[in-house]
């Protein structure tokens, strides 16, 4: 019997630089299980990455469609980089083709950032994602929808070699938390100037180490909250017009 767009089950994964995490949705957004996860190998190549993913899985209840977030640049399903794993393993590599033959479901892959900020935006004007964790993800939306995707985080700052290194994990092990809420700072002006969002949710795992007054169009979003994303790469393919609007408003 075909799977109708309300019963569908999506198995929803995000690569990140620590660990790998994942956990199964249903066409509305709502946890179907715990959010579970393993270390990310190391070395994180393709094979250990995908062999990591497979125990991670193996006793997930079943699922008909695969949404992966991975931290680098993802052109349909295509890793491009992956500067935070074992870059030059990865570039070329079709993560989407090879995880549909391993698992066996259609699988669609994008950039961790772009995955999250569907699963957090409003859907009102200019929204700008950014992941705090490993390295330094960002991600930009109207109305809704994914802009192209932009390695902003590749740029350098000051008399550093990019982002990832200014306010990455490295930048917090070298110089401390205070000193890492200073930079922070300074990123949210160049933001704000470079950006002129109506909107900015700050996730990853070192988010809530921040310490300042945040604006007020701006928040804090958790995993739970980008983890929705999974769904809604899927949702325009497979749900009839007639009741998308419906959907995207109870996945708000």
């Amino acid at each position: 019997m075909e799977t109708t767009p309300d019963q569908l089950k999506i198995l929803s994964l995000d690569i990140g630089g620590s660990h790998i995490k994942g956990t199964i949705l249903n066409a509305k957004g709502e946890l179907q299980k715990a959010y579970e996860k393993v270390p990310t190998p190391v070395p994180a190549s393709p094979e250990n990455v995908i062999a990591a993913i497979k125990k991670l899985v193996i006793d997930f209840p079943g699922f008909d469609r695969i949404s992966v977030g991975f931290p680098g640049y993802v052109k349909e399903g295509v890793i491009k980089t992956a500067p935070n794993l074992s870059n030059e393993l990865w570039k070329d590599f079709d993560l989407a083709k090879k995880l549909e033959e391993e698992l066996g479901h259609p699988t669609k892959v994008v950039n961790d950032a772009d995955m999250q900020g569907l699963g957090v935006v409003r859907g009102k004007g200019l929204e700008l994602v950014i992941t705090l964790g490993t390295g330094f993800g960002t991600a930009l939306l109207y109305n809704g929808n994914l802009l192209p995707h932009l390695e902003f985080s590749h740029q350098p700052v000051g008399k550093v070699k990019s982002y990832d290194k200014y306010i990455g994990e490295v930048a917090i092990e070298k110089e401390g938390y205070k000193k890492w809420n200073r930079r922070m700072q300074k990123v949210f002006e160049v933001l704000k100037t470079v950006f002129n969002y109506d909107y900015l949710y700050i996730g990853g795992g070192n988010s809530d180490k921040l310490t300042f007054k945040l604006d007020k169009n701006m928040k804090i979003v958790s995993n739970a909250d980008g983890i929705k994303g999974g769904t809604r790469l899927w949702v325009n393919d497979l749900i009839p017009e007639s009741t998308e609007k419906a959907v995207k408003a109870k996945l708000k």
